[in-house]
């Protein structure tokens, strides 16, 4: 009998758990995610967005010790180019992704490519990504980005097992679990397990350290739905697979409220200046902020100060928060959890005499559509051909009212 499929925003207030016994790749993720209900339309229009040819899809069925599970992968069938960090970066940059899939893979690419570059000891843009920059890793990290917005839940991870012994790599020959995944599961709780095997991919590592806001054995919380992501190897001493459970929350006290989709974390400071609030505005974002900002306030003793905010979704606020603190001289913060009503989005890419420019266009039943050509796009094609910026942004009006 096969499970209904979740709606979008199913998860907003819950518990995502992934409970990897058997540890974590990137297939497993997708696999075990669209076991729980994400519908597959979601990973396939996520991975349309980035400019990849010959790239396809196969979902599939596997039986693991009697448990049948969802499997997932990628099949390429034209050559593809060696990509650096930069380059990855700068194709989810430039890509119609959703801003929130977008900032999420963004933020686990990152993650790869500091772990690669810590291991090589070199720049992070210059890092080619071999074991972990094939195409199917790309597609794995950007269509778990996407179902994990699609979800809006909480994440939560167990402890990771770590196999032993050694694989062949491009470099060589490796140790087992990999320098790179070690590298991204820096804070992570992790266990040894008798097993020769990589149980942790550097993928899987990424994602989940990235995505996840608390790791424990087993959450209070009470169990939902549960989906089933195959791994494409038989273990000898545990099936071979990933579960997620996606559950209501227990007791916690320190959590966001039931039906909070966004948190507003904010703190008062007095003695920052306006550079470090700047650059703390600016790590905010990179932690997954969707919005961050100062305001002038006045504190105790007439004291001229700011309050550092910014929006986070609920998965991501214990990351923005934690950066808040990390990145302002503040002892403490407030979480305030909010609801967010949006419009219906969408980017279209046009054509003008400037060169291609998107177009976000925002809908819904809330008057007539709010259409603004993307900034970035006017900014540098106005550069490039010594025009004024609002000449790009006229033609590109123009051009999508054709």
């Amino acid at each position: 009998m096969r499970t209904p499929l979740l709606e979008q925003g199913s998860g907003v207030g819950k518990i995502l758990f992934f409970d990897a016994f058997s540890g974590v790749a990137g297939d497993m993720t997708i696999a075990a995610l669209l076991d729980l209900g994400v519908p597959l339309l979601v990973i396939e229009h996520a991975v349309a967005a980035l400019p990849l040819e010959g790239v396809f899809l196969e979902r599939g069925h596997v039986h693991r010790s009697g448990i049948v599970s969802t499997s997932f992968e990628v099949h390429v069938e034209t050559p593809q180019p060696e990509r650096t960090y930069a380059s990855i970066d700068a194709m989810l940059t430039s890509c119609p992704l959703e801003p929130e899939v977008r900032a999420l893979a963004r933020r686990i690419f990152r993650r790869l490519g500091e772990a690669e570059s810590a291991v090589h000891r070199m720049p992070l843009d210059e890092v080619h990504f071999h074991e972990v920059g094939a195409v199917d890793a790309i597609v794995d990290i950007v269509g778990a980005a996407a179902a994990l917005v699609y979800l809006g839940a909480e994440v939560r991870g167990a402890p990771l097992p770590m196999g032993r012994g050694f694989v062949k790599a491009r470099h060589g020959i490796l140790p087992l679990p990999p320098p790179a995944t070690v590298e991204c599961l820096r804070g992570v709780p992790t266990y040894g397990v008798d097993l020769d095997a990589e149980l942790v991919t550097p993928t899987g590592a990424a994602i989940l350290a990235t995505a996840a806001g608390r790791f424990e054995r087993w959450p209070t919380f009470a169990p939902e739905r549960v989906g089933w992501g195959a791994g494409s190897r038989e273990l000898p001493d545990r099936p071979n697979l990933l579960r997620v459970v996606l559950g209501a929350r227990g007791g916690d006290t320190d959590e966001p409220a039931i039906g909070a989709s966004h948190v507003v974390l904010e703190a008062n400071v007095d003695d920052m200046t306006g550079e470090m609030a700047a650059h703390a505005i600016e790590a905010l974002f990179a932690a997954g902020a969707l919005d961050a900002w100062a305001v002038p306030i006045t504190m105790k003793k007439g004291r001229p100060a700011l309050t550092i905010a910014a929006l986070a979704p609920a998965p991501q606020a214990d990351a923005v928060g934690a950066t808040l603190l990390r990145e302002t001289t503040s002892i403490g913060l407030r979480k305030i959890p909010v609801t967010r009503t949006e419009r219906p989005r969408r980017t279209v890419a046009v054509d003008t005499a400037y060169g291609r420019v998107r177009v976000k266009i925002s809908e819904g039943p809330f008057g007539p559509p709010q259409i603004k050509p993307e900034f970035e796009d006017c900014a540098a094609a106005a550069k490039t051909h010594g025009v004024a910026l609002r000449e790009v942004i006229q033609a590109a009006l123009a051009a999508l009212a054709v």
